[in-house]
């Protein structure tokens, strides 16, 4: 039966956000909101809580994944990011984007992309998202909340309590959040790609 925390979405208690680290530390999964939709994570390396994440959204071996970052300089440790790529970024975060980059040796492989070698990664605009990332010291481990058979996210956390509380180990209420996920930019090559159009504008890339 998974915990149920409800946090501040602004001032995100302390107390409860240690105590949602201990469980990612313990190999859980948890659900917590960001500033698109909710998302599920685990911390990085843990291959058990990785298995789970991927049996409950049924993703296949080529899913990118994504690191939920504190600030740009966690991003440069898991990723190869040049000059432009970085001034983009810091452009555009904190916010609804994630961003699809070759990986640094820092990234354990069974979370790369088996072709490409990438990962995605995010600085969202999210009290709690960002309280997580900083107090675990590291990047949490993510994917977005959508099931199988789903198009859309889960956005309310009591229904997201119904329908997983028996297949996470913590979900956190941390208010209602939309039902569109990340525009998701991959910068791989020279150019940008805008590979999903989410909640983050592409006025920029157009």
């Amino acid at each position: 039966m998974a915990q149920f925390f409800q946090v501040h979405p602004d001032n995100p208690q302390p107390r409860l956000i240690r105590q949602a680290v201990e469980i990612l530390r313990g190999g859980g999964v948890i659900v917590y909101p960001t500033d698109s939709s909710y998302a599920i994570g685990c911390q990085v390396g843990r291959k058990e809580a990785l298995d789970r994440i991927r049996q409950i959204r049924r993703l296949d071996q080529k899913h990118n994944f994504t690191l939920v970052c504190r600030d740009l300089s966690e991003v440069s440790q898991y990723t190869k990011i040049d000059n432009t790529q970085y001034r983009l970024i810091k452009r555009l975060t904190p916010g609804p984007y994630t961003f699809i980059l070759r990986a640094t040796k820092q990234v354990p492989r069974r979370l790369l992309h088996p072709k490409r070698k990438t990962i995605g990664i995010r600085i969202p605009d999210n009290a709690v998202a960002l309280a997580l990332a900083d107090e675990l010291d590291e990047p949490v481990l993510s994917s977005t909340l959508i099931l199988p058979d789903d198009e859309m996210p889960l956005s309310d956390p009591w229904e997201i309590k119904e329908v997983l509380e028996h297949q996470v180990d913590l979900i956190i209420d941390g208010g209602y959040c939309g039902f569109e996920p990340t525009t998701v930019v991959v910068l791989e090559e020279d150019e940008p790609v805008i590979a999903r159009k989410g909640k983050g504008d592409i006025g920029l890339f157009e």
